[in-house]
């Protein structure tokens, strides 16, 4: 698949790569795993001098061994075995002197498995060359959460040095109905709720279902289904990965969020234990959750439901983890046969989440979100407000047009008339025709 958007992070790589032709530059690409930021960071240096090293778990010497050989390849020459990455590190800033150069580096936090140390020796090196040196560095890792402590926790080395950070999220609604329209000019509705569905708009698992010819709802679906998906796996090794020995609270905290459990109450009715520490830190450290409140609510309501942010680990914890016995046991026909069957009743608050974020990506407003009371008695799936202009939008979702009811959708919104006051009022029905 060839490379879509991300049109103004290469702008700004540009821009800083040709900064750095006078002075060092360091960015940091951050965002989730699969998000497409070693594509981003190989394309932002087309047509330019750059050098390419890739981390692995492996003792120093054998990594500096590696990198000396890129170098090499690269044209860069150094003299004797290098044992150190610090020294690594110096021949490139002092190259970069005379050879204005990009130097990227890919999986960094994994350096803390090879010589948590070579933070210190970075942030010395760069201290001493990045005013008489001409580096472009970018550093980039799959670890969210370890980027994250790496960069912007202040007992850290490197804190405060890097001179741009990108945060990377999924590609827009819009690129996506273009990449499926490129592999499927007459795709259908349906396939693109299903595309939704799956990959939420991550580059790597579109990428997947289009050069895998997975273009229409079934064959994803197919694909998803395969001994050899990444689907089926993937959920569990980005999130092993970030929990490390503790992942089984939170995924079981995962789980019942996803299958509906989304007050705080309904989770510990079910696991029996406090947490609100492990909420806690889905939210604020791995930011795999959020909490989100009725609009029109005041700050600091309790009134909040807890949801997962990203659209994989949605239909990962819903669909895939319950059906793990099948996936153990090899038996991909059962697993099929049992997400056809689960998928229409999920499909409602897929279209739901992808109205809203359509919503939010390509029209005005000044507030936008769902409503629901204190019972639970009443919901309505979206409301979007123009303060200004002084209009809003109730909207409902219903995967079947033929369930859209405005007179049921009227009475739910008298719950909202004292909020509305003077407000031009439009009621409004979305299916999956609308998308």
């Amino acid at each position: 698949m060839r490379f879509y958007g991300r049109e103004e992070e290469l702008r700004a790589l540009d821009d800083i790569r040709k900064t750095s032709e006078s002075s060092s530059r360091f960015t940091v690409i951050l965002g989730r795993r699969r998000i497409g930021k070693t594509a981003l960071a190989l394309k932002s240096v087309e047509g330019n001098p750059f050098v390419y090293l890739f981390v692995t778990r492996v003792n120093e010497p054998v990594l500096c061994h590696n990198m000396q050989n890129t170098l090499r390849e690269s044209g860069i020459d150094t003299v004797g075995e290098i044992s150190r990455f610090r020294d690594i590190f110096k021949v490139i800033m002092i190259y970069s002197k005379d050879h204005p150069i990009t130097m990227i580096i890919d999986e960094f936090q994994d350096i803390t498995y090879v010589n948590p140390s070579i933070y210190s020796d970075i942030q010395e090196i760069w201290d001493l060359y990045k005013d008489t040196s001409r580096l472009n560095l970018i550093v980039s890792g799959s670890v969210h959460t370890m980027m994250t402590r790496l960069f912007e926790d202040e007992k850290q080395p490197l804190f405060n040095r890097p001179t741009s950070k990108i945060s990377l999220q999924p590609l827009p609604i819009r690129l996506m109905k273009q990449i499926l329209k490129d592999h499927n000019p007459d795709y259908k509705n349906k396939d693109l709720l299903t595309l939704y569905m799956l990959t939420g708009g991550t580059p790597l698992y579109i990428e997947v279902l289009m050069d895998g010819g997975a273009v229409d709802s079934d064959s994803m679906i197919d694909k998803v289904a395969s001994p050899d998906s990444i689907f089926l796996r993937d959920g569990r090794d980005m999130l092993v990965a970030e929990f490390g020995k503790d992942y089984r609270t939170y995924f079981s905290i995962l789980q019942l969020i996803s299958s509906g459990k989304e007050r705080r109450s309904e989770i510990e009715d079910v696991l029996r234990m406090e947490t609100g520490p492990y909420l806690d830190r889905l939210k604020k450290e791995y930011r795999f959750v959020d909490t989100v409140a009725p609009i029109f609510s005041d700050p600091g309501t309790k009134n909040t439901r807890w949801r997962i942010t990203e659209m994989y680990l949605r239909f990962y914890f819903r669909m895939i983890l319950p059906l793990s016995d099948y996936l153990e046991s090899g038996r991909y026909d059962l697993l099929r046969r049992s997400l056809l069957k689960a998928i229409p009743d999920y499909e409602g608050k897929v279209l739901e989440e992808y109205f809203t974020r359509r919503i939010r990506e390509e029209d005005t407003y000044t507030r936008i979100g769902g409503f629901w009371n204190r019972k639970g008695d009443i919901e309505i799936d979206i409301v979007v407000v123009d303060d200004i202009e002084r209009t809003a939008r109730i909207i409902e979702v219903k995967r079947n047009p033929d369930k859209l009811d405005e007179c049921v959708l009227r009475m739910k919104a008298e719950s909202l008339k004292g909020c509305l006051n003077g407000y031009q009022v439009i009621y409004q029905g979305l299916s999956v025709n609308d998308m």
